[in-house]
């Protein structure tokens, strides 16, 4: 008797409509799961930006740089001619820890003679 009532209840439950599932959605549910993935963006499409040349970058655009504000861009700039980007550390215009931050996105071009 007991599973009678549960059985019941359970079909009860089941065909109110809180538990009734939208037969479109659920097609739409399956079609989405077995789609197939979509593919990857090329390698190119998400480059890296290209490394800031501090021999030739503006105050400005050197302040956008990770712990280089108005006061060290213009440091930057006043220091030039760079023979490497490490020179920033070396005539003492930035700290190392600034330098570590920065170092992959900076390079120093030189002038071709």
């Amino acid at each position: 008797m007991k599973r009678f009532v549960t059985a019941l209840l359970a079909s009860a439950l089941l065909a109110s409509p809180l538990f009734a599932l939208d037969a479109t959605q659920a097609k739409k549910d399956v079609a989405t799961a077995t789609a197939a993935p979509a593919k990857a963006a090329p390698a190119d499409a998400k480059k890296a930006p290209e490394p800031m040349d501090i021999n030739s970058a503006t105050a400005k655009q050197l302040a956008t740089l990770k712990g280089i504000g108005e006061v060290r861009s213009k440091a930057i700039v006043k220091g030039r001619p760079y023979s490497g980007k490490d020179d920033l550390v070396n005539k003492k215009i930035i700290p190392q820890d600034v330098y570590d931050d920065i170092k992959d996105l900076i390079i120093a071009k030189q002038k071709k003679k």
